[in-house]
C-alpha cells in the first residue's frame, strides 16, 4: 500500500474498487485502514473506496500532539493530494464518525452523502476525566495495560462469540498502537464539542444507533440525528465498531443509502 504527503504528514492509504463514486472510510480510535477489511469487498462492487491510516495510527506518520482541526484537515489534504475533486461519500464508525462530522461540516461541497455509526453527541467534557486517565495509563504502562477494560466496554461477549478469530485479529492490531499517538488522541477528544458542527452539514446523512454499544448507546445517536437537518436514523443489531463486529450488516445498511435509497 502506498504513502502520500498530505497536510504535512505521511499518510498510508489504499484506493480500490472501480465504481463511479468514491467512498471514504474513516476508522475508529486506535484503528487503521484494516478496520474495514472485511467490509471492503461489499463496497468495492459499487464504489471506488478510499481507506487511510489517520495521522498517528497504523503505518501513517506518528504524532505526540493531535488536534481535531488537524485530523479533519488531513482528510481534505489527502483528497487534494490524490486529486479527488468530485464530492465523495463519507462513512465513519465510533470516533471515525466524529471526524466525518467535522469534515462534512467544514467541507460541505466535498461530501455527497454521509453515514455515521455510533456517533458522539455534542460536548465531550463529561468523558474528560476518563479520557485523560486512559491517556495517562497508556503513557505510563503501555497500550496493553488498557486493553481489557477498553474492550470489555467496546466489544461485548455477545459480539465476540460468533467469531472469536475476528476478535483476536482486532486485539492483535489494536495492541500494536503507539502509546504517544494513542494518548494524544485521547487528550484531544476530551475537549471536542461537535454541537456547532451539526447545523453546517448539508449532505444527506444516515445515523446508525448500535443496540449493543454501551459507550455510545442508540439514544445518543438519535440525538445526533435530531441535530442534523433531514438526517435519517436507523437502529442496528451491532456494537461500537459496526464495521469490525458486523461487517456484512455494515455493508448492507450503507450501500443502499449511498446508492440513493
Amino acid at each position: 500500500m502506498p504513502w502520500i504527503e498530505a497536510n504535512g504528514a505521511s499518510l498510508r492509504y489504499e484506493l480500490s474498487g472501480s465504481g463511479k463514486d468514491t467512498l471514504v472510510l474513516v476508522h475508529e480510535a486506535g484503528g487503521c485502514l484494516e478496520s474495514y477489511e472485511e467490509a471492503l469487498p461489499g463496497f468495492e462492487k459499487e464504489f471506488r473506496v478510499l481507506r487511510y491510516d489517520q495521522r498517528g495510527f497504523g503505518f501513517s506518520e506518528k504524532a505526540r500532539e493531535l488536534t481535531f482541526d488537524m485530523v479533519v484537515a488531513d482528510l481534505a489534504g489527502l483528497l487534494d493530494a490524490l486529486k479527488i475533486t468530485a464530492p465523495v461519500h463519507v462513512a465513519g464508525c465510533a470516533m471515525g464518525s466524529d471526524f466525518s462530522v467535522g469534515f462534512a461540516a467544514r467541507h460541505p461541497e466535498r461530501v455527497a452523502r454521509l453515514a455515521l455509526a455510533s456517533p458522539n453527541t455534542g460536548n465531550n467534557a463529561a468523558r474528560g476525566p476518563q479520557s485523560l486517565e486512559r491517556a495517562a495509563l497508556v503513557e505510563r504502562e503501555g497500550i496493553r495495560a488498557s486493553m481489557q477494560a477498553s474492550h470489555d466496554r467496546s466489544y461485548p461477549e455477545n459480539l465476540r462469540a460468533p467469531d472469536r478469530e475476528r476478535f483476536r485479529r482486532y486485539q492483535s492490531r489494536w495492541v500494536c498502537n503507539t502509546p504517544a499517538s494513542f494518548s494524544a488522541q485521547a487528550r484531544m477528544m476530551h475537549t471536542v464539542d461537535l454541537t456547532p458542527e451539526y447545523p453546517r452539514i448539508k449532505a444527506p446523512t444516515l445515523v446508525i444507533g448500535a443496540k449493543y454499544d454501551s459507550q455510545r448507546p442508540p439514544e445518543l445517536a438519535q440525538r445526533v440525528a435530531s441535530a442534523i437537518a433531514g438526517s435519517k436514523y436507523v437502529p442496528a443489531e451491532t456494537g461500537h465498531f459496526m464495521a469490525l463486529q458486523t461487517p456484512q450488516l455494515f455493508v448492507d445498511t450503507l450501500v443502499p443509502f449511498f446508492k440513493g435509497g
